[in-house]
């Protein structure tokens, strides 16, 4: 899988390193573990998915995560990404909508042996505001537009990447927070499941 990802073009070698250390078929169900390292999306259950890794793993180079970067990561699902930026950063923040997704990503943690992840029960278009400002911010489900109140919990200079557009194909985008606003860029389209909350879609 890491090759694989590496002859996609991801050049990151922090990035590639993490996704050889975290053993992704601990995140998937256990009859699906035959394809957990195949470049898929697999079902979580709730109508919810885990990413092909060559998504996620181009998620996170946009976001450019480093050590000491403190990350909030909008929609848990499995755990899976949550546990590559807490590789790469050595902490991060998380938001679930879902109680038993919840649930599943801390016992895939515990399974995967992954400390430093820190999960929030919540709508995570409204972030995570006791914990904010953050340095990169990493949105997996997609919204209408750019949530208000993520970009106000991004600390100036800091980065978000988030899928934005329709319910069923979108684009990625990139912004890096100023002072006076964002400078933003998309990078590609893309189909994500729909951020379901205040500043995203109706449930």
């Amino acid at each position: 899988m890491v090759e694989e990802i590496r002859r996609q073009g991801i050049e990151d070698e922090a990035l590639l390193q993490a996704f050889h250390e975290v053993p992704r078929h601990l995140f998937v169900d256990e009859a699906l573990t035959g394809r957990a390292y195949r470049d898929g999306s697999l079902p979580i259950g709730h109508g919810q998915t885990i990413s092909r890794p060559l998504t996620v793993a181009h998620m996170i180079e946009m976001l450019a995560v480093r050590p000491g970067d403190k990350v909030l990561e909008v929609g848990t699902g499995s755990g899976y990404q949550s546990a590559i930026l807490c590789r790469l950063a050595g902490v991060a923040y998380t938001v679930e909508r879902l109680a038993g997704l919840a649930d599943r990503a801390r016992d895939n943690w515990r399974r995967a042996g992954v400390t430093g992840v820190q999960l929030r029960v919540g709508d995570g278009s409204l972030g995570w505001p006791g914990v904010a400002p953050f340095t990169a911010i990493i949105v997996s489900a997609a919204a209408p537009e750019v949530p208000k109140t993520l970009l106000a919990q991004l600390a100036v200079g800091g980065r978000m990447v988030i899928p934005v557009g329709g319910a069923f194909r979108q684009a990625f985008r990139r912004l890096v927070r100023t002072r006076l606003g964002a400078q933003v860029e998309e990078a590609g389209d893309c189909a994500f499941v729909r951020l379901i909350g205040s500043e995203g879609f109706a449930e």
